[in-house]
């Protein structure tokens, strides 16, 4: 990786040391600054990692000028069109897609372990009905540490595998579950003749009094979002996930950190806030309004679904998006509700305002995703237990290339201190002994 090319860093009052200059397969080159404590006795200070590659990773790619998202190299665009989420999870797990025999030996495996110990059942009691069902998740997931204890001996190939099989075949139940809970509905046991995501929504919708068969359209609309959000690189939840794992913790307790992480409104709770603002807005009418305030730097309104703090051009996933969010208010009717009329007219300003174009504020993945999950009856509150539903494919993969890495080592930022100088405790403070 490592090419002839070097950088220079020139200090006042010191020799000019040099670094090596790393080449990627796609992307920035990057300065190997691992020796520049030592070289110079100086750190280097990015608020916010912006310019800081913090792993090697082969697993996801994106291009932010250029709207480009790549899972082991492939487009987006096509394992959306020719891939079910299975087929993707395979792929991010092993670096390639898996052929027929591969597949059937994969989904038979997942199937094995859709079902969550009994005991697990009890733990939902603990929480309050109405507490937010991310908070529920955050818990639960943690708590596979206590039932999986071999997933701690990270030494093991064969242990690794079977936690990454446990944790996918596992969220969508633990998912539906907590749902359940918070409706006061009887969980729902899996139903393993149906496929990965028709079996969600049918832990999800289902109940032990009628017959439920999930909607073919809507399976494939959620099955989308699942892939879509199966993995993106560095992110804030993956790093955290990453970060956590540094330190040998337990992978369900990573993935419990991942979760964590991922409820915040500017990271996956992102589709939550933006069905939230919609409910704000509340009617066509008053969008005029909103789009002025969302343009005052002195308001403190923001409009949610909007830009990205990677894409500079369209998210590639927003344009998948787009399609199937067209394809699910049809299936279900409501090209005329109110709220979905009203995300429509804000996308239709969004793409013609000069002051959204200038600034390149898309329609972003969350903005669509959380359309279509209302559509399909999904609570908003259960956006972003969707969303990590998906994502702990990408984090247990992450996970897995981090603590195989020989150059891995316990994360440890450094800091900017500026807090006050070193001092002495007043004589009237200190302790008479």
């Amino acid at each position: 990786m490592t090419n002839e090319r070097k950088a220079t860093l020139t200090i006042e009052g010191q020799d000019p040391v040099e670094f090596s200059i790393l080449s990627p397969v796609h992307g920035n080159d990057c300065i190997d600054i691992r020796t520049l404590a030592a070289k110079t006795g100086m750190f280097t200070y990015d608020s916010g990692f912006l310019s800081t590659a913090a792993c090697q990773s082969k697993i996801t790619f994106i291009d932010g000028d250029k709207g480009e998202l790549l899972y082991r190299g492939y487009p987006i665009e096509q394992l959306a069109k020719h891939c079910n989420f299975l087929d993707v999870a395979y792929l991010l797990k092993h670096g390639e897609l898996p052929n027929a025999k591969e597949k059937q030996e994969f989904v038979a495996i997942v199937k094995k372990h859709t079902m969550v110990h009994e005991q697990m059942a009890k733990f939902y009691q603990g929480f309050r009905r109405d507490a937010h069902p991310m908070a529920v998740m955050v818990g639960v997931v943690g708590a596979l540490s206590a039932f999986y204890h071999e997933a701690e001996d990270f030494s093991d190939v064969e242990h690794r595998n079977i936690s990454f099989n446990r944790i996918v075949a596992k969220l969508p139940t633990i998912v539906a579950m907590a749902y359940k809970y918070t409706m006061g509905e009887p969980f729902m046991y899996p139903r393993n003749d149906l496929g990965y995501t028709a079996n969600f929504m049918y832990m999800m919708f289902g109940n032990p009094c009628e017959k439920y068969e999930p909607n073919p359209v809507l399976v494939h609309a959620l099955d989308t979002i699942f892939t879509l959000h199966a993995d993106h690189e560095q992110n804030a939840s993956t790093s955290t996930v990453r970060l956590a794992g540094s330190s040998g913790a337990n992978p369900y307790a990573c993935i419990s950190a991942g979760i964590g992480c991922l409820w915040g409104p500017a990271h996956g709770g992102a589709n939550e806030a933006c069905l939230n603002m919609l409910e704000e807005i509340g009617d066509v009418s008053r969008v005029p309004e909103y789009i002025k305030r969302a343009k005052d730097k002195n308001d403190t309104f923001k409009l949610m679904g909007f830009g990205h703090r990677v894409y500079k051009n369209f998210d590639p996933r927003a344009k998948l998006m787009r399609g199937i969010c067209a394809e699910v208010l049809k299936e279900q009717g409501l090209e005329n509700d109110r709220l979905f009329k009203l995300a429509m007219e804000l996308e239709k300003i969004a793409l013609e305002d000069e002051y959204f174009i200038e600034k390149k504020l898309y329609p972003n993945v969350d903005f669509y995703s959380g359309i279509v999950q209302k559509a399909i009856g999904i609570p908003t509150t259960m956006f972003t237990c969707i969303f990590a539903l998906a994502r702990t494919v990408g984090w247990m993969v992450q996970w897995e290339e981090m603590i195989s890495d020989p150059e891995f080592k316990i994360g440890r930022p450094r800091q900017l201190y500026t807090g006050t100088p070193a001092r002495d405790v007043p004589p009237i403070h200190q302790r008479d002994d």
